[in-house]
């Protein structure tokens, strides 16, 4: 029996800590922002998960133009992306009480037939309130059914990037993550059933030894010659692959996607690595949750638990999920 207790059996009280646990109770109430989701295309519970675990705002990317199930895309149908994102955020914030904010952009992923058209589009979109970020956007290696060539990729890249520069608004940038084929892939079965037809996919439109950080170099080389601050450039899904490049080599902020540690191998101890090494005034989290994937809304309330358990202060948590996003997207909360 535990000496001054009730109990018949030993308890942890009869084994001291040699220092007792202060748990700071502020980060059960700690606001924090989705800097990258596509929550207009989930379910209204799992939109209501984020408001349950303290979502304050979120920025919601329409440019999902990478899902149509045929291929290459018609600019009228990426018009009716955004016009669908634009139509629901107004209820999401009357159902769910967050800030629900939008990005709009060209993705190439897949080619889009008359891109230009859409370029030009963009202007009248992007000087709506409720439009905070272009995106997400950035060159890809490889299309599925139509191969969309590296110099016109790039030339509709940096004409976004000059849309951005001249609404001043930021970038939401598509880096792509450098995943192990062998763990993530098999035969006929895709990229945990991403795409249906994997068998699709288009040969590289470059070659390079490391193809997903030579993508992040391209979308800064656009930026740098539309004129956009590196400063205003949110790379999102960061990764051990690209973040020293992100943070040593230009002013851009490394967004790291932890929606998904299952396919991309991020998690809150990736993050927690980066704002020791780098600190926390150029790092933000996102889930990138869409109904296309297994989405987890509770995955950034569950990374605030995990950094401080990581060893994070709580004042860089805030930095962090909080503070900046909402700098970075001019967002009035």
């Amino acid at each position: 029996m535990t000496p001054g207790s009730p109990t018949h059996r030993p308890t942890d009280a009869a084994y001291p800590e040699a220092d007792d646990v202060d748990l700071p109770t502020s980060l059960l109430n700690l606001p924090w922002i989705d800097s990258h989701n596509h929550a207009h295309t989930l379910s209204w519970s799992d939109r209501e998960r984020y408001a349950l675990s303290g979502c304050r705002a979120m920025v919601m990317v329409a440019s999902g133009n990478h899902w149509t199930p045929y291929k290459p895309v018609r600019p009228a149908d990426v018009r009716f992306l955004w016009d669908d994102a634009i139509n629901r955020h107004r209820i999401i914030e009357r159902n769910h009480f967050y800030e629900a904010k939008l990005a709009v952009g060209v993705q190439t992923g897949v080619r889009v037939e008359d891109a230009r058209s859409l370029v030009d589009a963009m202007n009248d979109y992007c000087a709506l309130e409720e439009v905070v970020a272009v995106g997400e956007i950035g060159i890809r290696q490889s299309q599925q059914v139509s191969a969309w060539a590296l110099d016109e990729q790039m030339d509709v890249l940096e004409a976004q990037m000059d849309v951005a520069a001249r609404h001043d608004l930021p970038v939401i940038l598509h880096t792509p993550t450098r995943l192990n084929d062998d763990e993530h892939r098999r035969p006929g079965i895709g990229l945990h059933g991403y795409e249906r037809n994997s068998s699709l996919s288009q040969a590289p439109v470059y070659e390079a030894e490391n193809p997903e950080l030579e993508a992040v170099k391209y979308d800064v080389e656009a930026a740098n010659r539309a004129g956009l601050p590196e400063s205003r450039i949110v790379a999102s899904h960061a990764d051990p692959n690209n973040v020293e490049y992100l943070m040593e080599q230009t002013d851009c902020y490394a967004s790291f996607t932890i929606g998904a540690p299952w396919l991309t191998g991020v998690s809150p101890s990736t993050v927690a690595a980066a704002i020791r090494e780098y600190g926390p005034d150029r790092i933000m989290i996102d889930t990138d949750c869409a109904n296309v994937l297994r989405s987890d809304p509770f995955a950034l309330k569950r990374a605030v638990f995990e950094l401080y358990r990581l060893g994070v202060d709580e004042s860089d948590i805030e930095t962090v999920v909080f503070d900046t996003p909402k700098r970075m997207f001019d967002l009035d909360l």
